[in-house]
């Protein structure tokens, strides 16, 4: 399983450097059909994207990310309400892992 990392430049340049290879680098418009892609590829296990552009989804997307569990998808920063890391674990391995 490989770790994909969806954003603006900003966004994705530290992962970028830090090693990670499935890095979409994308703008407002491409968004939402790039994610698409990302959801249907099977060797992506996490997915991580910045909160506000999670926001700019279409709600349906949106509920479809919130009940993914593969890949599981992890938001970082942004304004609007972020995921709850703790709750995706749980959600994607069945057990409470800080327990």
């Amino acid at each position: 399983m490989e770790l994909a990392v969806v954003g603006r430049s900003e966004f994705v340049t530290g992962f970028r450097l830090a090693g990670v290879r499935k890095i979409f680098e994308v703008n407002d418009g491409e968004l939402e059909p790039i994610v698409h892609k990302i959801l249907e590829d099977r060797e992506v296990g996490i997915l991580v994207m910045h909160g506000d552009d999670l926001n700019k989804l279409p709600e349906t997307l949106r509920n479809t990310i919130d009940d993914s569990v593969e890949p599981t998808v992890v938001t970082l920063g942004g304004s609007g309400q972020s995921s709850n890391l703790r709750e995706k674990i749980k959600q994607s391995v069945g057990v409470d892992l800080w327990k």
